[in-house]
């Protein structure tokens, strides 16, 4: 049987908490900054966890 790996995108992406959930960092942080608001801004700074939904698909991909 082939090897199993493991996504490299996946991997570079998210990370795992201690209770096992996933962190992500949040989009529209790269460019056309002028027109977001300062709170915007700062609030799109902070990591969030990957939605219930969409966990299960992600640590998936993290394990194959």
């Amino acid at each position: 049987m082939p090897k199993v790996k493991t996504r490299s995108a996946v991997k570079k992406r998210f990370k795992t908490t201690a209770k096992g959930h996933l962190k992500r960092k949040k989009a529209y942080t790269s460019h056309i900054l002028t027109k977001k608001t300062t709170k915007r801004k700062r609030n799109l700074r902070r990591s969030s966890l990957v939605d219930k939904t969409q966990e299960r698909k992600v640590k998936e991909m993290l394990s194959q």
